[in-house]
């Protein structure tokens, strides 16, 4: 019975199984660089994947903000993962990464654990 509600619940909600959720997470100690490489990030994305079946959710700090003093960003997306998304988002990290970010760091997990 609970897997039956489970996967009802997640069908309609749009998790996996039914579809993938994509993590891509900011930490940095420099506040105005984090808010301006994920906003950057977001609008790279949207413009991307406008007339695709992803949704992507606007750049927010972590459910934990800030550990040991740096701060915490994501960016989610809801959708299948693909080769092309891989590959956006892989030239998307070499773009970003060869203008040499201050202090920075960009990760992404595709179907994470946790979501903190």
């Amino acid at each position: 019975m609970f897997y039956d509600t489970e996967i009802s619940i997640r069908e309609q909600l749009k998790y996996p199984p039914f579809c993938d959720i994509i993590v891509i997470g900011f930490n940095s100690s420099n506040e105005d660089e984090i808010k301006q490489i994920s906003n950057q990030t977001y609008e790279y994305l949207k413009e991307r994947l406008k007339n695709q079946n992803y949704k992507i959710f606007k750049p927010m700090p972590s459910p934990i903000d800030k550990i040991q003093n740096k701060l915490r960003y994501r960016i989610i997306i809801k959708g299948n993962m693909s080769k092309q998304i891989n590959e956006l988002l892989n030239n998307y990290l070499k773009e970003i990464y060869s203008k040499n970010l201050k202090s920075t760091r960009i990760s992404i997990d595709t179907n994470p654990n946790n979501m903190y």
